[in-house]
């Protein structure tokens, strides 16, 4: 007996409607349509899968956790519909065209992908990027490929936070870390750390555990960006990855931390389906393109 379900495109787009919206009334003026028409739909759609997608109350509606996996599976189904039509269309000379959706760390968003969105804009001007800066935290970029609201994620690789088993992608390059402190400093090592809380995931914890000299954080920033304005204005030193460096501000100084220094891993990720498809592949090699002298430099 075949245990197969037939779910119709308009019932994944309410799936994710509900999902995003938090509930039917708002679900249903994005579609345009009916309160009672979406909450129809929802319960025909739970009758065919047989289980709770959403519970609901005076919060509205939420996805249950079967609920949640199923909007994910949801979004990449309807994006492989948008994929497969525009693919097919495509011209016998091959051109690109169509939305691209990026979710990347902030320093890889600043330095790595403007000269590569660049460069695949030159060659592929119907390619439609869009860019979500995403903190590299619990699921990070990572998660939104999984959730289905990227085609692509610049992630944060390493043991800690390896590829998640649904995905594929490989690294892109390993970017040293160093010591940053304000310029001129007789002793860096004796200030205070500045930390952010992204980069508790991404350093070698060994490394870092290791170093008598570095002492707890004790100013903390929201960002990349905060702590190098404030190790500029001279409230301390940092340990920081060569992206959130590359535009290091006046009044800072960098220092190589050694042969022994950590490393961290920056690849991309992104579905078996999506990765497969014309412009993800033409992403990825403007990306490896753009890495390549990087990796092999050393």
């Amino acid at each position: 007996m075949s245990s197969a379900v037939d779910l119709a495109p308009q019932e994944l787009r309410v799936l994710v409607a509900v999902a995003e919206e938090g509930g039917f009334s708002a679900a249903a003026v994005r579609l345009g349509t009916t309160q009672s028409g979406v909450s129809h739909a929802v319960r025909g759609i739970e009758r065919k899968v047989g289980v709770v997608l959403f519970a609901r109350g005076r919060f509205g509606a939420r996805p249950t956790p079967a609920g949640a996996r199923t909007v994910a599976h949801a979004r990449r189904v309807l994006r492989m519909l948008e994929t497969l039509v525009r693919e097919a269309r495509e011209t016998p000379k091959g051109e690109i065209a169509g939305p691209l959706r990026i979710a990347a760390f902030r320093s890889a968003a600043l330095h790595l992908l403007p000269p590569v969105l660049e460069r695949l804009s030159a060659r592929h001007p119907g390619i439609e990027a869009t860019v979500t800066v995403v903190r590299e935290i619990g699921p990070g970029t990572a998660g939104e490929v999984a959730e289905g609201r990227a085609d692509l994620g610049i992630a944060g690789l390493g043991t800690s936070s390896p590829i998640p088993p649904q995905l594929v992608g490989d690294v892109l390059l390993e970017e040293p870390y160093a010591l940053v402190h304000p310029a001129g400093h007789p002793d860096p090592r004796s200030l205070p750390l500045v930390d952010w809380r992204e980069n508790c995931s991404s350093y070698t914890r060994q490394w870092w555990a290791a170093q008598d000299w570095i002492p707890a954080a004790t100013v903390r920033a929201e960002d990349d960006g905060a702590v190098l304005s404030m190790v500029g204005s001279g409230l301390g030193m940092a340990i920081m990855p060569a992206l959130s460096l590359t535009a290091a501000p006046p009044g800072t100084e960098i220092t190589d931390l050694g042969p022994e220094r950590p490393a961290r891993r920056v690849g991309y990720v992104t579905t078996p389906e999506l990765a497969a498809t014309a412009a993800v592949r033409a992403l990825v090699r403007e990306l490896r393109a753009s890495v390549k002298p990087q990796v092999s430099g050393g």
